[in-house]
């Protein structure tokens, strides 16, 4: 079985579904009249082979981990002190909307 670039995949291998970004190691491989099918540990899902592809270990482990930033030090608190700034700013982005009025009606 091949990933959606080409490479081989076989148990054990670390994939990314390029749907969701979603990754994990390959439990089962299956194939039926629909195609090629890998079972992910992460997620104890079938995916299709035509959406994965295959990451190496170091990137799974980073994926994995949350430590997909490539800065050292400062610069990486830094990088960290800016995505807690933006969550906490699109956390409180819509406290004054007002949905208490007609506006807000449902469709139908």
């Amino acid at each position: 079985m091949e990933d959606v670039r080409g490479k081989p995949i076989s148990k054990g291998f670390h994939v990314r579904y390029t749907g969701t970004g979603s990754t994990g190691e390959v439990m089962d491989l299956r194939s039926d009249e629909n195609g090629n099918w890998i079972l992910l540990d992460t997620t104890d899902l079938w995916y299709s082979t035509d959406s994965l592809e295959v990451i190496d270990k170091a990137d799974y482990e980073k994926i994995k981990n949350h430590t997909i930033f490539k800065t050292k030090g400062k610069e990486e608190v830094d990088e960290k002190e800016k995505v807690k700034g933006k969550i906490k700013r699109s956390k409180t982005k819509f406290d004054d909307v007002d949905m208490s009025n007609e506006l807000c009606d449902g469709g139908g």
